[in-house]
């Protein structure tokens, strides 16, 4: 093996990455050396690569980026165990603590000491990467690399489409991105009657239209949900919400449009200045729930067991690049017409 490998770094204070050849990443007796396959481009790497004011506060160059991968077992410290050279696995991208209030009561995802792999460690934009055998999930047979390179995202879909009962129930979901459009089909296979999608992004809500079975995407800049509540028969309103965009004005019209003791779940992340009618959420018995992340690590099993039973959200996948090409992927991720971008990385052992 090199002792040096590719990756991705955002190397200084200013937007943009540089792709360069960086130390191979050691590994302690509880860790796994992956020799990472494919990646795919998150939100959260491009606002690293634009470094805006979110980058600016929570990133600190030289770092490798990059949370969404497919990889082999490369090596195992001395002490691992359940996990083999050769084996095929993602990761769980949160490093918690394993010793405060909510890791102690299996919820782990709430964890308050939470560590983000290529937020405020080494990330999967390289040849390897470096994980704690507790973050490692091996994968169930079956399912296609380029769909687990975008196990991160999808299990925030699943986590938030599945917090409530989905089953015979009128869905909105506000935000046609590619968490959105998962979130519905996963609605959709968990046997919600109505799902609706809003956005005012054509790309993105016929791209939803082409996955999901059934859907109705709804441009709210042409037409009214109201018109939508009307059109479908609903006379009470949407009885489960996901609002996945981060406007304030979809959250607006989605508690609009709930009915009385209707649920909604909040993935976007709202700007502070965001307000709501708090008379309106108490006199209509709303329940508002915030969605972080995923259960760890049940929504990973849920997830992988749902694509094994038929859950196609392969066609979320919209561009499939060399590694080297990154610039290409960002551009496509930045031109907000894109779904998933996937980097190949099995190149690189011949890119020297």
């Amino acid at each position: 093996m090199q002792n040096t490998m590719f990756a991705l770094v955002k190397a200084e204070s200013a937007p943009g990455l540089t792709l360069k050849r960086v130390p191979i990443p050691s590994i302690g007796p509880t860790d796994v050396l992956i020799r990472i396959k494919k990646t795919s481009i998150c939100g959260t790497d491009v606002h690293i690569y634009r470094w805006d004011e979110w980058a600016e506060a929570n990133i600190k160059p030289p770092l490798t980026i990059g949370h969404e991968y497919v990889g082999i077992v490369e090596a195992v410290g001395e002490m691992v165990k359940g996990v083999r050279v050769g084996e095929r696995v993602s990761g769980e991208g949160h490093l918690v603590c394993g010793i405060c209030r909510n890791c102690r009561a299996g919820k782990r995802h709430l964890c308050k000491d939470t560590r983000g792999v290529g937020v405020n460690r080494s990330g999967a934009f390289a040849e390897y990467l470096a994980l704690p055998r507790e973050n490692v999930v091996p994968i169930m047979d079956g399912i296609d690399d380029d769909l687990v390179a975008i196990f991160d995202p999808l299990g925030n879909a699943v986590h938030t489409a599945l917090k409530f009962d989905m089953l015979a129930e009128d869905v909105l979901i506000t935000g046609a991105g590619p968490i959105g459009i998962m979130a519905a089909a996963v609605a959709r296979f968990a046997g919600a009657r109505h799902v609706v999608l809003t956005d005012i992004n054509e790309t993105r809500l016929k791209l939803a239209e082409k996955i999901v079975p059934g859907l109705v995407a709804v441009n709210v800049a042409k037409k009214e949900l109201t018109d939508v509540v009307r059109d479908l028969k609903m006379t009470e309103g949407f009885d489960v919400g996901l609002e996945m965009s981060g406007a304030a004005d979809a959250l607006h019209s989605m508690m609009s449009t709930m009915r009385s003791g209707g649920k909604l779940a909040l993935l976007g992340f709202q700007k502070a200045e965001t307000t709501i009618d708090f008379n309106a959420l108490i006199l209509r018995s709303l329940t508002i729930q915030g969605i972080y992340g995923r259960e760890m690590f049940e929504t990973w099993y849920k997830m992988m067991s749902m694509i094994q039973s038929g859950l196609d959200v392969s066609g979320v996948i919209t561009h499939r690049l060399d590694f080297r090409d990154y610039e290409k992927g960002f551009a496509a991720m930045m031109s907000n017409e894109s779904g998933k971008v996937i980097l190949d990385w099995t190149s690189a052992r011949e890119a020297l």
